[in-house]
């Protein structure tokens, strides 16, 4: 029995508050589960589905200054800015740019390889009869170039991921098309990294992870929640439509949309919705073997049920642009370089708010003048990927418990200093 049972209410229901939930309810808590829209409806649903353990190097790497003028300027590159956007975007991206450095790419790897690199397991351990393992593989994650030269341009990130331990194998040429006969000539080179993993309909399977937080007692509400309620810089409650929800400790994962309530807190988070795209091929005539990242158009493709997901493309718009057509447009010609003889019955659209910090470190931690005020959010690109690793430490937290990794680099300390 647990002697120190809280109350913990969660606010966002995708991957990272499902699986909070998850780990505080096998403590013993009470939780209850707040969203404005249900589970899985945002980012965790449309996401690339890959559980991408080596995905450690952020956006902002070396020399991105000089290319980002050209991209946004090329209509065949992944990066769109509604340019009505930027005059407010402009302070951010000035805080993201300078980020682009050697060093704090290495500082982030190094800090993101704590929660991304035994994602398959920590997955495992959340979905185990749940109901949810159905959609979960493992798998491979393979790296599409054109060319080594291509690959090698690639050096310093694959540097990096050498140095923290991951292993790869080099297929060039015929070796390539004999492991993978999917693609075409402008694919001559490939990096396959093992112990990776794969989520089959990844909006499904963080659905029945929510369900089965329900028949463990969560108690899901549907809602937009106002502000956090405290005495004496305790947690005490939440706040959804006028009235005062009571619980001991307020875990904030609601993606992007937590920047106005970690605000209330004192902690003024510089994120931005990196809108994500993705295009989703019905009964496609081939398949890749394995998820692949294609490198030229930096897209991933990951087969799912009855259909392929093209997912990637980053677009700077905020939350309330509609969805812009050259994105779908650059997926689909992209795809059809890569894969030629691809052919499929119909096609879905889908834009989504990836939750991007302008340091492209998450914020995972209790706010230091507020006890029992937690956050976990801004995974941008690996949300899938790290979110169950995310829940189970914000449980350890909450639970007293310390746990076995360094959080101090994704501390909301950083941020502190706003004010209400």
């Amino acid at each position: 029995m647990n002697n120190n049972k809280k109350t913990v209410a969660v606010v966002g229901a995708g991957i990272v508050g499902v699986a909070t939930a998850i780990h505080c309810l096998r403590d013993g808590h009470d939780v209850i589960l707040i969203d404005k829209k249900g589970p899985g409806e945002g980012a965790s649903h449309g996401n690339g589905g890959v559980l991408a353990a080596n995905s450690v190097i952020p956006v902002a790497v070396p020399g991105l200054w000089k290319k980002a003028p050209g991209m946004l300027f090329s209509p065949d590159q992944p990066l769109f800015l509604r340019w009505s956007y930027l005059p407010k975007l402009a302070p951010y991206l000035l805080r993201f740019m300078r980020h682009a450095t050697a060093d704090h790419v290495r500082h982030r790897a190094t800090a993101m390889a704590g929660i991304l690199g035994d994602t398959y397991s920590e997955h495992l351990a959340l979905a185990t009869g749940t109901g949810a393992e159905r959609w979960l593989h493992d798998d491979d994650y393979t790296f599409l170039y054109n060319d080594r030269a291509h690959f090698e341009g690639d050096a310093f990130g694959w540097g990096i991921r050498k140095a923290l331990g991951h292993k790869w194998e080099e297929l060039e040429g015929e070796a390539f098309k004999a492991h993978d006969p999917a693609f075409g000539p402008s694919i001559g080179f490939a990096v396959r990294c093992p112990d990776h993993g794969r989520i089959s309909d990844p909006g499904a399977y963080v659905k029945a992870l929510a369900k089965h937080a329900e028949s463990l007692g969560a108690k899901l509400i549907i809602g937009a929640v106002e502000d956090v309620v405290r005495e004496n810089s305790q947690v005490t409650g939440l706040r959804i439509g006028g009235e005062t929800l009571a619980c001991d400790a307020a875990v904030l994962s609601a993606g992007v949309w937590s920047k106005d309530l970690a605000e209330k807190l004192g902690v003024k988070v510089p994120i931005e919705s990196e809108r994500g795209y993705h295009l989703e091929l019905w009964d496609p005539s081939i398949t890749p073997r394995n998820p692949v990242m294609v490198a030229s158009g930096k897209f991933v493709a990951t087969p799912m049920e009855g259909r392929l997901r093209l997912a990637g493309v980053v677009e700077f718009g905020g939350l309330d642009a509609a969805p812009s057509k050259a994105p779908f447009k650059l997926l689909e010609k992209q795809i059809r370089a890569a894969m030629p003889g691809l052919t499929w019955s119909h096609t879905v659209e889908w834009m989504g708010h990836r939750p991007a910090v302008a340091d492209s470190l998450p914020l995972i931690g209790e706010v230091s003048d507020t006890k029992g005020a937690y956050f976990g959010f801004g995974h941008d690109h690996v949300g899938l990927t790290g979110g169950p690793k995310t829940g189970r430490l914000l449980s350890q937290l909450i639970a007293g418990r310390q746990p076995n990794i360094d959080l101090t680099p994704f501390s909301p300390a950083r941020f502190a200093g706003a004010r209400k």
